[in-house]
């Protein structure tokens, strides 16, 4: 009986082994995070209570959908740039996980949900859930259509 290594054993730890984590990666995560916080914090002054979360999820999500679609379509452009792509992939990860995770806030949207639904305000509750989903596809859905305009427009000026 012989005893393996278990990095072998589970070929998806072998693989989880091998994934890098560059320290600049994990710090523009924690800063882009602590960023998108604050400004949370700021706007739950501004805007208090349920309409402050979800004015800030929505817009969240359309920025969310600005960005990501931005990346990808920047990334599709020069593929073989593998300088480039670490840069788009560094500044999805600050202002996409780091900054629009800490603005938005799903826990928020959950407790508040539950807090209504517990005070038997159901159809509150059911509504503002409702319009948080809703609202925040279709503003995500408005975010990539932004970005898609705003790269082909560039393209056409570097094409021409």
């Amino acid at each position: 009986m012989s005893v393996q290594d278990p990095g072998r054993a589970d070929p998806a730890l072998s693989r989880v082994a091998e994934r890098r984590f560059p320290p600049i990666e994990l710090l523009l995560v924690g800063f882009g995070g602590a960023a998108g916080s604050l400004a949370r914090y700021a706007a739950g002054l501004i805007v208090p209570g349920t309409i402050g979360t979800l004015v800030v999820n929505v817009f969240g999500a359309f920025l969310l959908g600005v960005l990501v679609e931005a990346v990808l379509r920047l990334t599709m452009i020069a593929p073989e740039a593998p300088v480039r792509v670490t840069r788009l992939r560094r500044w999805r990860l600050l202002l996409g996980t780091g900054v629009l995770g800490g603005f938005t806030t799903y826990s928020l949207l959950a407790a508040d949900i539950a807090e209504s639904l517990i005070a038997g305000r159901i159809l509150e509750g059911i509504g503002y859930g409702v319009a948080t989903i809703v609202g925040g596809g279709v503003a995500s859905m408005l975010g990539i259509a932004v970005a898609r305009g705003i790269v082909r427009r560039g393209e056409s000026r570097v094409t021409e």
